[in-house]
């Protein structure tokens, strides 16, 4: 990987999936970050949060030119497959070339590709002295994938330059001008554990082998929700072969479309055999419904260790209801942009803890009355179930200015550069450019990126060809300004 072009990129790329950086891991990411600058010997700035700012001079002739800031995120979205041995907390990303030499991967976890290329892509900048710009500034944020917690924190007066270029999107040729706002919803059930039945079995029931992916980049893909499809199994379950729910979890991130998701059940020991069809007659189910979206679906019935407590039955039943009524995918679309979604919410986790299920959604809206909207539905099916409904970590939407003069130079220069227009769009996902742009009224901003196919999931990868094609465009935007 670091023989590739454009070597100073995948050089800095490769030190980056060596330092473990899941998101609330920051320290070591951030030091490693802050020291470069200074062995560069540049200005460098490490903020209450961990946020690092490195400030390099103008190329003579370029001192009186508006700043310009080359942003993105340091951590990473912690994703792995079940049969795979990983610590995102210790453990090197295992990067490597596919057969094709066109594509960069990692083995059987997430590639780190979000963001790391962007990162890697300004330490390259930072570090050559013949690049021609205005004065410059690399912005690196800690925390961006759990919340943006880095961005949040950012102080006003901090930053110097006029025009902000994020580097994290993940369609190389398309220019982002807008973004998606989100909120969290949390909704926890209470119960007191009961005995379970004397003579009763238990088995776990995992539904496996979803291709996930981003829940805001790949929502409109209309893939699997584990969570969604193990409830709808769970539901039939317990309504006519007498289950009962004693454990279950599923998902891993707000910000991921789950994969998979595992649940323990007991039934009455006669009902066995009943059971066992069921499970296999879901399987066929789900794998016909999702032919051609999901190539390794798998639901899945193993007999284990009879537990000695689980839920009650009016929590049990109350939880699923509520699950089954929870909307997952796309709300709506933009009905200018018929493309692109407005509105959607990701149905991302369901974990068991001492009395207590607990759910976590991410709704994304770039109308902020629709966030509002989908949030009051989301409250509704688990406020009716008798579930503790709490909200958190509201961040806007990203406002399109298409009279942007950053947005006409930078199509000026693709043009000028690779012979075609590039394509002007907002994402349905979050982006920092709005909450950047909250404290720095006035700022003009954009984002592009290389590929990158299925971030936030094990099957991340990024096309190489496009990481030169961002190196070089950030070079000639940086000229032109």
């Amino acid at each position: 990987m670091k023989n590739l072009n454009p070597q100073g990129v995948w050089e800095n790329f490769y030190r980056l999936t060596q330092i473990p950086r899941p998101s609330g891991k920051k320290k070591e990411i951030s030091e490693f970050l802050a020291n470069y600058g200074r062995s560069l010997g540049l200005e460098t700035i490490v903020d209450e949060i961990g946020n690092v700012i490195i400030r390099k001079p103008a190329y003579p002739g370029y001192e009186n030119h508006p700043g310009v800031i080359l942003q993105g995120h340091m951590d990473m979205v912690p994703q792995k497959n079940s049969d795979v041995s990983f610590d995102f907390e210790k453990d090197a990303i295992r990067a490597y070339v596919e057969d094709n030499k066109e594509w960069v991967t990692a083995d059987g976890t997430t590639l780190g590709a979000d963001n790391g290329i962007g990162v890697a892509t300004a330490m390259a900048i930072l570090a050559d002295k013949n690049v021609v710009h205005p004065p410059l500034e690399a912005f690196f944020t800690v925390d961006e994938e759990t919340g943006m917690y880095g961005a949040f924190a950012l102080k006003g007066g901090l930053l110097q330059g006029k025009y902000l270029l994020n580097l994290d999107s993940e369609t190389e040729g398309e220019l982002y001008v807008g973004c998606a706002g989100g909120v969290d919803t949390t909704a926890t059930f209470d119960f007191q554990p009961v005995a379970v039945e004397e003579g009763d079995i238990a088995y776990k029931i995992c539904l496996t082998g979803c291709k996930g992916g981003h829940s805001g980049c790949d929502i409109h893909l209309q893939r699997a929700n584990a969570i969604k499809l193990l409830f709808r199994f769970l539901k039939e379950a317990v309504a006519n072969y007498e289950a009962r729910l004693a454990c279950v979890e599923g998902g891993s991130l707000r910000n991921a479309i789950p994969r998979e998701a595992c649940a323990v059940v007991t039934i009455p020991a006669e009902g066995k055999e009943d059971f066992l069809e069921l499970v296999d007659s879901y399987e066929d189910l789900f794998i016909k419904e999702y032919d051609g979206v999901e190539d390794n679906l798998h639901l899945s019935a193993e007999e284990v260790v009879c537990p000695q407590t689980e839920m009650p039955e009016d929590v049990q039943d109350f939880l699923i209801h509520a699950i089954t009524l929870c909307p997952h995918g796309v709300y709506r679309m933009i009905p200018e942009m018929p493309d692109i979604v407005e509105t959607s919410n990701n149905l991302a986790m369901i974990q068991i803890q001492e009395g207590k299920v607990i759910c976590y959604c991410l709704t994304r809206s770039s109308v902020e009355s629709r966030k509002e909207e989908l949030k009051q539905v989301i409250h509704s099916a688990f406020a009716l179930a008798g579930a503790d409904v709490q909200f958190s970590g509201s961040y806007p939407g990203w406002k399109p200015n298409f009279k942007s003069q950053l947005l006409a130079t930078t199509k000026e220069v693709y043009q000028k550069e690779f012979g075609k227009d590039p394509r002007v769009v907002t994402i349905h996902a979050g982006l920092e450019c709005g909450i950047i742009g909250r404290n720095y009224p006035g700022m003009e901003m954009i984002s592009f990126g290389p590929t990158i196919e299925h971030p936030h999931s094990p099957d991340e990868r990024v096309n190489i060809a496009t990481v030169q094609k961002l190196y070089d465009y950030v070079i000639a935007i940086l000229k032109a300004l």
